[in-house]
């Protein structure tokens, strides 16, 4: 679990993270729906039962590790800080309303 508690600043710093420096947009989109890309598609962050799927661990071991078989790249320690990877997990969850 996210040692941080979920409030509207760090959902707020989460989608800049999202659209700037994280460069999550990239592949994310801007509704979180992914883009069409050659191979894995990248998550789509608007489904519901994926969130509900999801822990935020979970989450969080993706933005350290990367998905291996997928585009999803490392960002935890290339781009971002482990702070900046809770808040915008905390972002990625307000793409389904949790």
């Amino acid at each position: 679990e996210s040692p941080y508690p979920k409030t509207p600043e760090r959902i707020e710093e989460g989608r800049k993270i999202y659209f700037e420096k994280g460069q999550c947009v990239t592949c994310h989109s801007n509704n979180g729906k992914g883009v069409d890309l050659p191979g894995h598609a990248p998550r789509d962050f608007t489904d519901e039962k994926w969130q509900k799927s999801r822990t935020d661990g979970e989450l969080m071991w993706v933005l350290k590790n990367g998905s291996p078989g997928t585009g999803m790249p490392i960002r935890i320690g290339a781009v971002i800080t482990e702070e900046e990877g809770w808040n915008v997990i905390q972002f990625i969850r307000a793409f389904a309303g949790k």
